[in-house]
């Protein structure tokens, strides 16, 4: 899976001289987070609510409301945005990206084609949402956690018992537990649970730790 299969690809973005009153307004209204800021079709940088919100006026201000718009209409996003901004192209790997978000503690990365064409954003609910749909989260069905060795061969056997008994792998995923061991967690639908845990029964090399109907 690639990043522009999940990335939002309506990209709500500013230039440099937009001000922070149009900024904030645009956020509001799109209940968004961030704007990414481009000038003659590059990205220059990224302005987030948080800020925004740094540059207004706090509530403890003498100013008042007039005053306060007059001000905020003056300062532009130039003057407040983030200008070093982590980007990724849109044919990396998804977890490439996400890989990049949680190392450089960022939401957001925007997105560019091969000519650094501003084509898309993925942010970190574009991710969770994906991960929800690849454990099948939104499907009925059981769940199975095994434990297994670093061997090949072992999850088409878990598979192969999975298809005698009328079970149909809806969601599989894998990672690391300890030192030369895995955890494989899978997600069937229309499984005879009694007969797969029969046919485990003479299998040693997956443990069956727990599972759960969903």
């Amino acid at each position: 899976m690639l990043v522009k299969d999940v990335m939002t690809m309506t990209v709500i973005s500013v230039e440099p001289s937009t001000t922070l009153t149009e900024a904030m307004r645009l956020l509001r209204e799109n209940k968004i987070r961030r704007l990414p800021v481009v000038y003659e079709g590059k990205i220059v940088g990224i302005v987030t609510e948080k800020d925004l919100l740094s540059a207004s006026p706090s509530s403890a201000t003498t100013l008042d409301i007039w005053e306060i718009n007059y001000l905020l209409s003056k300062i532009t996003v130039d003057e407040i945005m983030t200008r070093n901004v982590v980007t990724v192209r849109d044919d990396v790997p998804l977890e490439e990206a996400a890989k990049i978000m949680a190392e450089r503690k960022i939401g957001a990365l925007p997105v560019l084609d091969e000519n650094g064409r501003l084509v898309g954003i993925i942010t970190e609910t574009d991710i969770f949402k994906t991960f929800v749909d690849m454990l099948g989260a939104n499907t009925g069905g059981v769940r199975y956690t095994f434990e297994v060795p670093d061997k090949p061969g072992i999850i088409y056997e878990i598979a192969k018992r999975v298809h005698d008994c009328g079970g149909n792998i809806i969601a599989i995923s894998s990672y690391p537990e300890r030192r030369g061991f895995y955890k494989v967690v899978i997600k069937v639908r229309g499984i005879d649970h009694d007969a797969f845990l029969k046919s485990l029964e003479g299998y040693k090399e997956a443990i069956l730790l727990y599972h759960h109907t969903l």
